[in-house]
């Protein structure tokens, strides 16, 4: 009998430890958001991911199985700033699910607790793909990854008050390995400052800000927009004036442009995980920072 009861109390123990037993089930639209949420919630949260690091954020459909995923969610985890804008009012508005409407604690942008850049003074459909709330692409600064954690894990203790403590001492726990790994990366990647670069999207403007690289060239003519091969040419023409050491494309992005300017202009194309799992060694959010700056210190050194 005696060992009946212990067998029972293990189960119990493995059934509240399962993360199908979890407190909070999320649903992260982007590789990062979901490793950020599962760093700071531990077996607290049951995080699903809606796209992975070899997609274009931008351009998700709105599948019915992703809406199932949200009819299920406490909480949505987001980058905002128009990112999602073609995918996630729809999911959000099919879920019928209230607690993850946008204004509800159960809807979480991460954008808003960053400073934005690339802010247009006005928008309109001739200038591109162009995001009238400023450049969604925050996560590629590890200091903006920091101000997401705080506010992050203030909205889990909040939605799930009765593990508050737990929640509150995982991000403090984050924040403190966090902080020692960016002075890491910072020492690191001292030599890439001031370094000038091409970006075959517009999609790096923190991690410049962040490295002091300087950006010289965009190959496309517009955000979301194709260059042509006479664009590319001129692209090619202005890097005689103002020589650039590398041009980087995204992991998710076809890297043609970026191959065809390597060949002409003899530099370097580096591809960039720019989320987690975008690379091999991308496993988490500091194996991302690793590889990142990695990478861009072995094309640098390329003579």
């Amino acid at each position: 009998m005696k060992f009946h009861r212990y067998l029972l109390a293990l189960c119990a123990a493995a059934a509240f430890a399962s993360p199908a037993q979890a407190a909070l089930r999320v649903f992260a639209c982007e590789p990062e958001w979901g490793a950020l949420t599962q760093a700071l919630g531990g077996n607290l949260v049951d995080v699903t991911v809606a796209t992975s690091a070899l997609q274009d954020p931008h351009q998700i459909q709105a599948k019915p199985s992703l809406i199932a995923r949200m009819r299920n969610a406490d909480l949505v985890v987001c980058t905002g700033a128009e990112l999602e804008v073609g995918w996630l009012p729809v999911l959000v508005q099919q879920s019928a699910n209230a607690k993850v409407q946008p204004g509800q604690p159960g809807f979480f942008e991460a954008a808003r607790n960053v400073r934005l850049q690339d802010i247009p003074g006005s928008v309109d459909r001739s200038q591109g793909d162009v995001h009238a709330a400023g450049n969604p692409h925050i996560q590629t600064d590890p200091r903006n990854i920091a101000s997401v954690a705080t506010a992050l894990g203030a909205r889990l203790a909040q939605i799930d008050a009765a593990n508050a403590a737990q929640y509150q001492q995982r991000t403090a726990d984050f924040s403190q390995k966090w902080q020692q790994a960016m002075a890491k990366w910072n020492a690191q990647a001292a030599p890439l400052r001031g370094t000038p670069v091409v970006s075959q999207h517009k999609g790096f403007v923190y991690l410049y800000d962040w490295l002091g690289l300087k950006e010289v060239a965009v190959l496309e003519p517009k955000p979301g927009v194709e260059p042509s091969a006479s664009y590319l040419q001129n692209v090619l023409a202005t890097l005689k004036a103002s020589p650039a050491k590398m041009v980087l494309f995204a992991a998710y992005q076809d890297p043609r442009a970026s191959d065809w300017m390597s060949q002409n202009a003899g530099i370097p194309a580096v591809k960039i995980p720019f989320t987690v799992g975008g690379s091999e060694q991308a496993k988490d959010l500091f194996t991302l920072f690793d590889d990142t700056i990695a990478r861009l210190l072995a094309a640098a050194q390329r003579k």
